[in-house]
């Protein structure tokens, strides 16, 4: 295990995941020919023309969450860290478990079938394909992976991107909670001990979000105001521009927070 090799755990849905249309799914050549191997990326699927297999550590050019996906704020968040941080020996990897349309409620270890059981059939039909990806248990995928990448690393914090589905729910920032707290617990983590930064959606549910930091001094949240959007029926994702400087908010707090 290097201590020198920092690990982010990145979980929630589609702006997290990476868009898929023809707008968002747009790569800049720069982020499909980035060759920094200091920002590496755990794979969770298999990525054929990629030559990538599951499970495995890549240097992190784009797209890093699935062949199919657009830029994911983990893009921007491990190049704008490794370009702050000076030590050349400090590697950052990251690890993205992403369900496009679900609730918080979907990364919850114990109740996520109940869930699942109740949507409604368009629902499922959309969301089926990035939920299957992960073997129907997110949460479980999210931590198979953590536990490969403790081998080799530290893990160092959390980001989330969610709320656009269910985000308006009172009890949604006690799910957070506990999603988090089980995180740690399973991957024997003390307890309250690693930054989670939860990202602002575009234009719902913000004040919810923004009362994380109560249920936790190491919760803190990302704005999202002046992040491009796509606009239009799909005034819920950001553009490429708005994912990038998402990202680039999520690198800048971190290093405040772990580096400075």
């Amino acid at each position: 295990m290097n201590s020198n090799f920092h690990i982010y755990l990145c979980f929630g849905q589609s702006n997290m995941e990476g868009v898929n249309n023809s707008t968002n799914h747009y790569i800049p050549p720069e982020y499909l020919e980035y060759n920094n191997e200091r920002f590496k990326v755990l794979t969770t699927v298999d990525m054929p023309k990629l030559n990538r297999k599951k499970e495995n550590w890549y240097t992190a050019s784009s797209p890093i969450v699935r062949e199919d996906r657009g830029l994911s704020p983990a893009d921007n968040f491990g190049r704008i860290l490794i370009e702050k941080i000076s030590n050349p020996e400090i590697k950052i990897g990251v690890i993205i478990v992403a369900v496009s349309g679900a609730a918080i409620d979907i990364f919850d270890k114990v109740n996520y079938e109940n869930y699942i059981k109740n949507l409604d059939a368009d629902t499922v039909s959309w969301m089926s394909n990035s939920y299957n990806i992960h073997a129907c248990k997110p949460y479980a995928r999210l931590l198979e992976l953590a536990k490969i990448a403790q081998k080799d690393g530290v893990i160092k914090g959390i980001l989330l991107h969610q709320g656009e589905s269910g985000g308006g729910t009172p009890n949604w920032g006690e799910n957070v909670k506990r999603i988090y707290d089980n995180l740690l617990d399973d991957l024997n983590i003390e307890k309250d001990s690693i930054p989670l930064l939860a990202g602002q959606p575009i234009r719902i549910n913000i004040d919810l979000i923004n009362s994380l930091p109560v249920l936790s001094p190491r919760f803190h949240v990302i704005s999202s105001n002046g992040c491009e959007a796509l606009g239009g029926e799909d005034a819920d994702h950001f553009s490429p521009a708005g994912i990038m400087e998402l990202g680039k908010r999520y690198a800048e707090k971190m290093y405040e927070l772990l580096y400075e």
